[in-house]
């Protein structure tokens, strides 16, 4: 038997294999397909799904790419022969037809054909048989081709990269500072946890110093996309995946664009983002447009604030914690700190409805999950709800200011929940009482009650 595998083996054009595996069950199309469905911005079972293979397969392609690709997600060439082709090859093979019977139906020379059912036969049985998958297989792991990385090639150029991206921090005197101890899970750090101390440049300050630092060595040259894959493709380079955790974003996997730009809010649409606002607003002169926003404190307590854009005239929510705050929350039950979508619908419908028809045109907020029911607080008031654009508080830049003000009586880190209505309603009439330079010196309050 064992002659026997050697004689195919020689006849394949090839030595014998020393047990390189068995051949993959997903074909190069698909994983192309799935790092493609993956830049769209799916996730990663739904991507699996949507190319044909099991749904715990896509995060275990994700992340053993680290969130990148590990082939070229160009198309192949129509040089080279096709899975479709190779699937063709073997049916007609298996109905006994000639090389050249199925090079003429499939459009190549019979000298392809020949080669492909030579080269790439399965050998294991003993003699030469065709299979597509089997076929396909020795044609991919032919054609790599393999590049060293340059950090592997450069113990230099790697020592460099590894002393900044994870050098240790050190006190003005020379002294090395440990920082606190932090374990690496394989996962990005958790809110309000211990990161890891580093040097932390970045990849691309670290490419662009070396030009600066080394100006007559073309060997200490590297882009930041190489760095970048160096940590997050195992078997690229040779650092270590936990130095991810030296990175400013600390991710352990890389995240697709595509994937962030639909992380948006999705009771947000562009109806009814800021550039959709009447540009009346803008300047100032119509009066009835509100900005909004909340201020935060300690256990999560919170107050909501409105501020009229033209006479800066300024209204404060009171948001008391709901029952059972504090405790354990009930599976998909309501936010019990009191400033939930619904509670900040009532709060602002409660007081926008006292005001004339004039004086509530419009009110613009950030993105926060506190308007998710602004649809139903445009039904109840008829006031006009608009967004900024994410990371944007200058386009709030009056109730922003208002906010920096309102500090000076709720400090941060304070608990909120302790000031009654009563308290709210006497800060906010010591604000709109207090001259501005912006209306002539004339107070909020006296600017409001003339549009009144």
């Amino acid at each position: 038997m064992a002659q026997g595998r050697a004689r195919a083996a020689i006849l394949a054009g090839r030595p014998p294999l020393r047990s390189p595996g068995r051949p993959p069950v997903n074909q190069r199309e698909e994983r192309q397909r799935f790092w493609r469905l993956i830049a769209a911005g799916l996730s990663s079972e739904e991507a699996a799904v949507a190319c044909g293979v099991s749904m715990p397969l896509g995060p275990r392609w994700f992340r053993e790419g680290g969130g990148m690709p590990l082939i070229s997600l160009d198309p192949l060439s129509g040089r080279y022969l096709s899975f479709a082709e190779r699937e063709e090859i073997g049916l007609l093979r298996a109905r006994a037809y000639g090389v050249r019977e199925i090079a003429r139906r499939l459009g190549r020379s019979p000298s392809t054909i020949s080669r492909e059912l030579r080269r790439n036969a399965a050998t294991r049985g003993g003699r030469l048989d065709y299979r597509a998958s089997v076929a396909q297989w020795h044609a991919d792991r032919q054609a790599r081709r393999p590049k060293p990385c340059k950090l592997a090639s450069n113990d230099r150029l790697q020592q460099y990269v590894q002393d900044r991206l994870a050098g240790t921090v050190c006190a003005p005197d020379g002294s090395e500072i440990a920082g606190p101890k932090v374990r690496w899970v394989g996962r990005r750090h958790g809110r309000r946890q211990d990161r890891r101390w580093a040097t932390a440049w970045s990849p691309e300050q670290i490419a662009r110093r070396l030009p600066a630092d080394f100006p007559g060595d073309e060997t200490m040259r590297i882009s930041h996309e190489a760095i970048y894959q160096a940590l997050y493709i195992q078997g690229r380079g040779v650092l270590s995946r936990d130095l991810t955790a030296c990175l400013r974003t600390g991710r352990a996997l890389r995240v697709p664009r595509a994937r962030t730009r639909g992380r948006g809010r999705k009771f947000v649409t562009k109806e009814v983002m800021i550039s959709q606002r009447p540009c009346e607003a803008d300047d100032r002169a119509v009066p009835g447009h509100w900005e909004g926003d909340l201020i935060i404190g300690l256990d999560s307590s919170a107050i909501g604030t409105l501020v009229e854009r033209t006479s800066r005239f300024t209204v404060l929510l009171h948001l008391p914690p709901m029952e059972g705050h504090g405790g354990p929350r009930a599976k998909n039950g309501p936010p019990l700190a009191g400033h939930g979508a619904q509670a900040v619908r009532d709060a602002i419908a409660a007081t926008i409805a006292r005001l004339p028809g004039h004086l509530r045109r419009s009110l613009t907020w950030d993105q926060g999950a506190e308007m998710a029911q602004h649809a139903q607080l445009r039904i109840d008031t008829g006031l006009a709800v608009y967004f900024a654009d994410p990371h944007s508080p200058w386009q709030r830049g009056t109730n922003e200011n208002t906010n920096g003000l309102l500090r000076q009586y709720f400090p941060k880190g304070t608990d909120l929940s302790r000031h009654s209505r009563s308290e709210l309603k006497a800060v906010a009439t010591v604000l709109n009482n207090r001259p501005r330079k912006t209306l002539g010196w004339r107070t909020p309050d006296e600017v409001f009650n003339e549009h009144l």
